[in-house]
């Protein structure tokens, strides 16, 4: 077909399709568009006549996904600080209808971490056109508990002494979440930091006791990383049964969390109860997608160093002993909690687009069909694949030929 005009003056209208809000869907309105904002959702015969009309024939309408947690796409991860592997990443995300992420660095040695936290800077500052917007980065380690390392190297893991700090924390402006353990030295300090900052504190990969936990709580700790994933829970001392740091996330009145929902790495009946303690308002959804995302079974790829393998549609370790992130970019995720999770498609997509933009603290301008926000728009077909994409009121995106297949359900 021919590719529509990026941009539209004075606007445009979404019509003939199913528009997602908040809390319900509506299919007798049209979706207005003007200047990189939403302007108005209308009744069909009410759209101004010099708005250009575009008919997507009955397709869902939605808020773009919002990823707070993805490493990589089609064997290039953010690890790697070169304009080739983040274009790719970004491309390919915003035709999978992501207009925003964070990307999400891995464990690695100071110096490569340095390096990837330089690049993203840098651009940042130019912001080249195409591909979905970056929000700020998420550096995931190197301060891990060893025995919950999953899939970050082990040969980069370290305490978050006062040199690693400062030299990772140089990059603060830039920065939204760093995720670590946080019963290990130094890790309150690291958490006081953060919060001083404005960056927000994440467990994961961790060992702690809800001992731990609370401590880091009251230090200003927020938010919790893939549920379940590299993460401790109830243990015997002695007689005792102590809380570990998944229960004190679920337990929890202030924490947000993450929620892998390729229907892989949790069951249903996991991801229920996630859905059950928190809420769609304090769990999302995001992909954790690494190099091996649209990447075939039995394909290899290295991240961040370790040799992993796309297996039955998922990333592991060589050795089938761990996972190693997701192959399942975050649209295709949506069928997974609306056929296996049982929630209803606005609740879906809130995981995916306004509770990460509450968690980052910009749902005033991203992550629902409201007017006055930014016109990051996906249009939908019913199995979710994608048929178009706007970011700040562009076409960014205009075909149905994808790169991924959707997540399996079982």
């Amino acid at each position: 077909m021919n590719a529509p005009p990026t941009t539209y003056d004075p606007g445009l209208a979404l019509t003939g399709g199913r528009i997602v809000l908040s809390d319900s869907i509506t299919e007798t309105q049209a979706l207005l568009v003007d200047a990189g904002r939403i302007t108005g959702i209308v009744n069909t015969n009410s759209v101004p006549e010099s708005y250009v009309q575009v008919d997507v024939g009955g397709r869902y309408i939605t808020p773009g996904l919002i990823d707070l947690h993805i490493h990589g796409t089609l064997n290039y991860s953010f690890n790697q600080a070169t304009s080739e592997s983040w274009s790719t990443i970004l491309e390919a995300n915003a035709a999978h209808g992501v207009t925003a992420l964070l990307p999400t660095i891995a464990t690695d040695s100071l110096d490569q971490l340095e390096a990837c936290l330089c690049f993203g800077r840098d651009w940042m500052l130019a912001a080249p056109p195409g591909g979905s917007q970056i929000l700020g980065i998420h550096l995931e380690g190197p301060f891990f508990a060893p025995e919950y390392a999953g899939a970050q190297n082990p040969l980069y893991l370290r305490l978050p002494d006062e040199t690693a700090i400062a030299r990772l924390l140089a990059y603060a402006g830039i920065l939204k979440i760093v995720s670590f353990a946080p019963e290990l030295p130094g890790a309150l300090n690291l958490t006081a930091q953060l919060h001083e900052l404005g960056i927000i504190a994440a467990a994961g990969h961790s060992a702690a006791t809800d001992h731990d936990v609370q401590a880091a709580i009251e230090l200003g700790l927020s938010h919790a990383i893939h549920l379940w994933s590299g993460q401790s829970t109830t243990q015997r001392i002695g007689p005792w049964r102590v809380p570990g740091l998944l229960e004190t996330v679920l337990s929890s009145d202030e924490l947000t969390a993450e929620m892998i929902c390729d229907n892989r790495h949790l069951p249903g009946t996991l991801m229920k109860l996630a859905v059950r303690a928190l809420g769609v308002d304090r769990l999302c959804a995001i992909s954790d997608a690494t190099n091996g995302a649209g990447l075939p079974d039995g394909a290899r790829f290295n991240f961040a160093g370790l040799d992993c393998e796309v297996h039955d549609g998922v990333a592991m370790l060589p050795d089938h002993t761990s996972f190693a992130g997701s192959t399942t970019l975050l649209n295709q995720m949506i069928p997974v909690l609306t056929e296996v999770v049982g929630l209803t498609l606005p609740e879906a997509l809130r995981m995916a687009s306004l509770t990460p933009a509450q968690i980052l603290g910009i749902a005033q301008r991203k992550g629902s069909l409201a007017v006055g926000k930014d016109a990051d728009i996906a249009v939908f077909n019913a199995d979710f694949t994608t048929w178009r994409v706007l970011i700040g009121g562009k076409w960014v995106f205009q075909t149905t030929d994808l790169i991924l297949p959707k997540a399996k359900t079982f």
